[in-house]
């Protein structure tokens, strides 16, 4: 297919959530369920905040305003000091000669910290992070900037992510080609044919 561009996401693409999730938001969940001042299932807001913007989540949970500036507190600071391990097979990823760049949603302190705690940041051209607090952009927004400022024809782009309604609706909605990294087994119910569960199955969309 002829690819010469990768975009990564970061979180459930290149490591697991879960993995840190317990120890880098102890202090955020006991906030959470302290205060108690949201709609639905404590366990799902924990399982959401580990694959969604924050913000987005307390949207879709109905934080009360006090609750949100309570954790809006904790998470502004938020970084992560202990050691991090990559999914194994993303080591196929690094070996590729492809130009990749990472964009991510999230807070820059934290996803900074995650970045250097794996040692990936030498890996891409560009890392791009998308901190809900300092802008509106989307991930569509970013996408197109790299297009346009790395003069990148679309048919020479692949996007992978893990996130149905994120990376992967705004390349669709772009005319770019993407693949879902379905690792974590988030959408066993749907019959895609971009989907992957391993990164050595990447080589037959590039």
């Amino acid at each position: 297919m002829n690819k010469s561009v990768l975009i990564l996401d970061l979180d459930n693409t290149i490591y697991p959530v879960s993995s840190i999730a317990e120890k880098l938001f102890e202090k955020l969940f006991a906030v959470i369920e302290k205060s108690g001042e949201y709609d639905g299932d404590f366990e799902a807001v924990k399982l959401e905040i580990q694959r969604t913007p924050f913000q987005k989540v307390a949207g879709a949970f109905s934080f009360s305003e006090q609750l949100l500036k309570d954790c809006m507190e904790v998470h502004i600071n938020l970084t992560y000091k202990d050691p991090m391990q990559y999914f194994t097979d993303y080591e196929l990823v690094r070996k590729l000669p492809q130009t990749k760049f990472l964009v991510t949603s999230g807070f820059s302190k934290l996803q900074h910290s995650k970045i250097d705690n794996l040692g990936i940041r030498n890996d891409f051209e560009e890392i791009v992070i998308l901190d809900l607090q300092e802008t509106n952009d989307t991930k569509k927004d970013i996408f197109r900037r790299l297009l346009g400022k790395y003069q990148l024809p679309k048919e020479q782009v692949l996007i992978v992510g893990d996130d149905i309604k994120s990376e992967i609706q705004a390349g669709k909605e772009l005319g770019i080609d993407t693949v879902i990294y379905d690792r974590l087994e988030k959408y066993t119910d749907l019959n895609l044919n971009n989907k992957i569960h391993n990164f050595a199955e990447l080589a037959r969309f590039l």
